[in-house]
């Protein structure tokens, strides 16, 4: 069972790594590390165009982390009117979208769902009924034979 404090660590690990800190001091510098992503993001809008992308994100939680992330690095994600909640749009140099911040977005998503789904998992069982779990798969109803 990862605790609050353990996914904290986890999420800052993720972040060093995509920062490319080098030592253990800069692996617990966070605040150094989002430093370090933003520098990576101007020295690639210098050298790139921005593009606009579209991301479709439908689990609520994950839609927070991507315009979290997206705005402590500069980033404005926006939705133009119409479209779906689901969707988020960005404008970023692509090779930062596609060597940075997506791959870390995947990770820290994928970090906040396990510990989500871990907590979740244990308050239904403790709270409401010891087996929680999907409904039962049954055998379809019989037919009306000739129609």
């Amino acid at each position: 069972m990862t605790n609050e404090n353990e996914l904290r660590e986890k999420l800052r690990k993720i972040e060093a790594l995509f920062a490319g800190a080098k030592t253990a001091g800069e692996k617990a510098a966070a605040g150094a590390a989002a430093d370090r992503i933003r520098q990576r993001l101007a020295d690639t809008a210098k050298a790139e165009a921005l593009v606009e992308m579209k991301f479709s994100i439908p689990d609520t939680w994950s839609m927070q982390l991507f315009c979290a992330l997206a705005r402590r690095y500069g980033l404005r994600p926006f939705r133009y009117r119409r479209q779906h909640r689901q969707t988020v749009m960005i404008k970023a140099p692509r090779t930062f979208i596609d060597t940075v911040f997506w791959p870390e977005f995947s990770q820290l998503d994928d970090a906040l769902t396990s510990y989500l789904a871990e907590v979740t998992d244990r308050v239904i069982r403790e709270e409401v009924h010891g087996e929680g779990g999907g409904a039962d798969e049954v055998a379809d109803p019989p037919q009306i034979p000739g129609r």
